[in-house]
Order: C-alpha cells, then structure tokens, then sequence
C-alpha cells in the first residue's frame, strides 16, 4: 500500500511536470533548464545584461542562467560558471567543477579573479532541501553569504547581484545584512517560479562602501 501511495504521487508529480508550460516551452527551445525563464523575467525588468559584461555564475549547472545571459552579452562578453556537480560544455563559458563553500576554493577564486573587474554575480546555488524550512533556510544563508562575499571581491563599484532566497525563518534578518551592503535592492517572484514555491529572487546593485 506505502509504495503504490509513492508511486501515485510520482506519477502526480511527473503529469504536472510535463503539463507545465514553462517546461514544454524549455523542450520546444530545446534550453538547458527552467530556471531560464526566471533569469530572463529578471532582467527584462531590470535591464542587467549588456554586450561585453564579464558575468560569474555560482550554482550553474545545468547551465540554464549561462545560457540566458550568454545571448546578452555577446561574443566579446566573459563568464566564469562554478558548481559542485559537473556541467555540459557551453561556448564561451569556463566551467570550474569545484564546491565554493570551501574556503581553499575561495581563496582559488579571488586569485583567478581580477578584483572589482565583474559586472554581476548570478547566484542560482541551492541546497539539497529537506522539507524543513528552518533548516533549508539556514543552508541557503550559508550559500548566500559566500555569494555576497565573492561579490565584495569581484563586483565593480556599480555591479550587480542576483542570488536566489528561499522565504520564512531567518528571510528578514538575511535581506537586511544585504541592505546594510548594497545601495539598492529589489525581491522578485518570477511568474515561472512554482506556486508552491517558497523560492524568491533578489537583483541588488552598488556598494555603499
């Protein structure tokens, strides 16, 4: 009984996957992954990506958001995409498969990087979830705050961060520390984020130090 009970709710989920338009349109385009649309909603509100921006992207795989922003910054733009787990070949993209959690990592990355040379930090970086928002929560601040200090390194004066939140326990203090960094910050839901979804996004841009 437990495994047809597992095995209805897959098949569920599976129906509701593929009856979602945002996946059929991502098949139809042939994209990498959803989160393609959630990019491109951000910045055509925003108006982030310009030709020749230099663009790191933490949490890349599957290559999604290097792929929006790739189309926005042309061939004379740079990225340098990260990720724990490895990523797919992407033309104009260089791909490091390392875990920026680790402070070795870190001071790797900050000597690759020309300091304040970047123009955005995409963050897409996410934790494996639990089903506890307390707990979520907490590991995604820890992967945010290493987002915010490789922005701190990298962003020029007026670059921008893009990183994704999850909303509940912990949300208000953690957006405040990004407040207390950035001159102007904005909270998106993207209309193909999932309903459910507790997933937000925030665009800040310009150090007030």
């Amino acid at each position: 009984m437990i495994a047809k009970k597992k095995l209805n709710k897959s098949n569920n989920w599976l129906r509701k996957h593929f009856a979602d338009p945002y996946v059929r349109e991502r098949n139809k385009k042939n994209l990498r992954s959803r989160s393609w649309f959630k990019l491109k909603e951000i910045n055509e509100s925003e108006k982030i990506f310009n030709i020749g921006m230099k663009v790191i992207d933490l949490g890349s795989n599957p290559g999604g958001w290097s792929e929006y922003a790739l189309q926005k910054i042309g061939n004379s733009g740079i990225i340098f995409a990260y990720d724990i787990l490895p990523m797919r070949p992407l033309k104009q993209v260089t791909f490091f498969c390392e875990d920026v959690t680790d402070i070795y990592v870190q001071k790797k990355i900050f000597f690759s990087l020309k300091k304040n040379s970047w123009n955005v930090v995409m963050s897409d970086m996410s934790p494996n979830t639990s089903g506890f928002s307390i707990v979520d929560n907490a590991n995604i601040f820890k992967l945010n705050d290493v987002a915010l200090k490789i922005s701190m390194h990298a962003l020029l004066k007026n670059g921008c961060l893009i990183m994704k939140l999850f909303q509940g326990c912990g949300f208000n203090m953690h957006i405040q520390k990004i407040f207390d960094i950035f001159k102007l910050v904005k909270i998106y839901k993207p209309r193909s984020s999932r309903f459910n979804s507790r997933e937000v996004f925030i665009v800040a841009r310009g150090f007030k130090k």
